[in-house]
């Protein structure tokens, strides 16, 4: 059995002595895993890099099967991805997200158009924060843990709303909140998609989203602490405020 799709490259690692086995999280067939004969080879190992865009063939016996991929380039990342440190940091810290979090095979369009728009952004460096900050509400929304910060959770009023449930994942307004205000997490104004986002608003999102990946979508999945790599895109965030 065979299919053919395009999708975008988180990892690769050597297998034997000349292919690779490569992770592509594609739109039609997720993510999605194969052998690359003659990966590791001068011609084919440049274009395997993670965030490359590629034309995917995969060919299998069976279904369960790992099967092989014959791959062509559509979009290479990498002069984007090494234009500087945020956007190296941003880029693996979007793969490994991909790679720890959605389930094998299971496609997901939505999550995978939003990822091949903020790959495009990369090198972007003063819009690219706030696309992988929305990128990343959208990946908690896709899989099950998405935020309603519509409304406070505790008097129901859409204004004054600058705090998160830690437990709920909704909203709650400065009355709301009372003397539980400390125990809250922080709602930006960006994280609602309002104002002009500063650095500073950012990294509160960021980390309201992180705390959403770490305590509720990473225990569901089995899996331990988030990969290092978005600590690292946040720490190197940080050193721009």
């Amino acid at each position: 059995m065979d299919w053919r799709d395009h999708g975008i490259l988180l990892t690769t690692r050597r297998h034997g002595e000349a292919a690779a086995i490569i992770e592509v999280f594609t739109e039609g067939h997720g993510r999605h895993a194969g052998v690359v004969r003659g990966g590791t080879s001068r011609k084919i190992a440049p274009i395997l890099q993670p965030g490359a865009q590629l034309d995917v063939l995969w060919r299998a016996r069976l279904e369960e099967h790992i099967g092989t991929f014959q791959v062509e380039p559509l979009r290479s990342r990498a002069a984007a991805a090494f234009s500087g440190r945020l956007a190296l940091a941003g880029l693996n810290a979007s793969v490994a997200l991909l790679s720890f979090c959605l389930p094998e095979r299971e496609p997901h369009p939505a999550i995978y158009r939003q990822t091949e728009q903020l790959m495009d952004l990369l090198g972007q460096d003063e819009i690219w924060p706030l696309a992988y900050l929305r990128w990343e509400l959208a990946l908690l929304e896709e899989l099950g843990f998405g935020l309603d910060l519509s409304a406070c959770a505790v008097t129901g009023a859409s204004a004054g709303l600058i705090y998160v449930s830690p437990k709920t994942g909704r909203a709650v307004s400065a009355q709301g909140a009372g003397e539980w205000a400390d125990k809250l997490l922080p709602l930006p104004p960006c994280l609602r998609g309002e104002g002009a986002a500063p650095d500073a608003e950012i990294l509160q999102g960021l980390r309201t989203t992180g705390y959403f990946l770490d305590h509720h979508l990473a225990p569901s999945l089995g899996h331990n602490p988030l990969p290092e790599a978005r600590a690292r895109f946040v720490d190197q965030f940080t050193r721009r405020l």
